[in-house]
């Protein structure tokens, strides 16, 4: 069983504590500055919020998301997801970074046939549900709208045919889909604005 968290909320639209992500998150998304970090102990929770988060910071285990996306920064205390497709379609493959660090996290492929979508969709179910397995609520980035669109509406419109060469492929996306059916999930799913920001930290580098 997901063990219960209570949410502070030092700087955001609200301040306080929440006892549920979803509460917390909307006083923070697209907040400039916003600064929240999340206790397994609603005591603790109490005295936290009547103290400096600074305090909370120096010590080494806040979880300080800085939530200034409409200024146009990421928040790298984050995970971001990337594809490399040899033509498109062509041989695919996908992982998932920490956007601050680059320390890969997964990487599945080479597959046979995919397209770059396939591949962004694929990487951002599948760190969502990694995300979920140790409740971690970070942003996941991609640098797909169509990706993003995917997850949102729980289904892949491509023109992929499915045969032999793409059967594995489409295994994963079943199963991809069928998660997205039956999982609820915290984390934001943002794009990664690489005219602004660069390339996403996942990138292959094959450009």
């Amino acid at each position: 069983m997901t063990a219960k968290k209570f949410y502070v909320v030092w700087k955001g639209l609200k301040t306080g504590v929440f006892d549920s992500w979803k509460e917390c998150e909307a006083q923070i998304k697209g907040v400039d500055g916003a600064v929240y970090k999340s206790f397994p102990d609603l005591e603790e929770a109490h005295r936290a919020y009547k103290e400096r988060w600074e305090d909370y910071i120096k010590k080494g285990n806040a979880n300080r998301r800085v939530s200034n996306l409409r200024v146009g920064n990421p928040v790298w205390e984050s995970w971001c997801v990337d594809a490399a497709c040899s033509g498109n379609p062509g041989i695919l493959e996908y992982r998932g970074v920490e956007t601050k660090t680059g320390r890969q996290l997964f990487h599945k492929g080479p597959f046979p046939l995919g397209t770059n979508n396939i591949g962004e969709f694929l990487g951002i179910v599948h760190a969502l549900a990694l995300l979920k397995k140790t409740n971690n609520a970070i942003i996941v980035y991609s640098d797909s709208r169509t990706a993003i669109k995917w997850v949102k509406d729980k289904a892949v419109k491509t023109k992929l045919p499915r045969n032999a060469r793409t059967e594995e492929l489409f295994d994963l996306l079943d199963r991809a889909i069928l998660w997205l059916n039956n999982n609820e999930y915290p984390n934001p799913v943002l794009k990664w604005e690489t005219e602004k920001w660069g390339e996403i930290p996942a990138d292959f580098g094959r450009k």
